[in-house]
């Protein structure tokens, strides 16, 4: 998979993600294959447990099914699924 800014319209439902950093420090390290996803939060589900992770507090990484592995800021994929696909992204590197 190519790592460009478009990577943020991808869908995260089904990926297995990472909690690499948070405001909150016992949000940090909980890892689980990403079960939902609404505007503000991702469901991810740790050790058989469901856990709602506020998107805009914390930094992911995310493993794709190739092998791989991006981080990316939260702030970035606030808002609904469906509008992410319709928003422009600015090139960030």
């Amino acid at each position: 998979m190519k790592v460009t800014p478009a990577v943020i319209k991808e869908e995260f439902i089904g990926l297995e993600a990472k909690v690499a950093k948070s405001r909150n420090p016992s949000l940090e390290g909980i890892s689980g294959t990403v079960i939902d996803e609404t505007r503000n939060t991702f469901t991810i589900l740790h050790e058989g447990k469901r856990k709602k992770i506020i998107k805009d507090i914390a930094v992911f990484h995310f493993s794709f099914p190739d092998g791989t592995v991006v981080e990316i800021d939260g702030k970035l994929l606030v808002g609904r699924p469906e509008d992410r696909l319709k928003k422009r992204v600015r090139r960030l590197w």
